[in-house]
């Protein structure tokens, strides 16, 4: 099978701004597994600041912070989606972040695309990344 190549996608620059206006990121996908990439990066973004929420089907807390079991749960405003998730979940994960209002942008890990779903959540007038480490690209951008 061919990976498909992203053709919504976003550059440097715009993942910077991106970042720059994030306050909450949810994680979809966010393991407690410690090994997990999901893991190593959900505790890279709380640590450099922004309140990262969990999303994660089963558990209490990942790294301290309490675990909701979908994005339709969360009860804060929530500025970025970072997405771990197998690829077929795509589809209905942009149509619950183009649901719930008030996500900015919308962002999915390395070999995770889906451009049906990504021109979607842009014609909501949501950013999108796709197939870009979140921890990776903040490291290269604010050092």
């Amino acid at each position: 099978m061919e990976c498909e190549l992203p053709r919504v996608n976003s550059n440097s620059e715009e993942m910077k701004q991106y970042f720059e206006e994030a306050k909450t990121i949810a994680v979809l996908g966010a393991s407690p597994d410690t090994t997990k990439a999901s893991n190593h990066v959900a505790h890279y973004l709380k640590k450099v600041g922004y309140k990262m929420i969990p999303v994660y089907p089963k558990g209490d807390t990942i790294l301290g912070e309490k675990v909701y079991r979908s994005l339709a749960e969360i009860d804060v405003p929530v500025d970025m989606v970072v997405v771990f998730r197998k690829p077929a979940a795509l589809d209905a994960i942009a149509d619950a972040v183009i649901a719930r209002g008030d996500v900015k942008t919308y962002w999915t890990q390395l070999e995770l695309i889906n451009n049906d779903a990504a021109q979607r959540v842009k014609d909501a007038g949501i950013n999108v990344v796709q197939n870009y480490c979140a921890m990776i690209e903040h490291k290269l951008l604010f050092g």
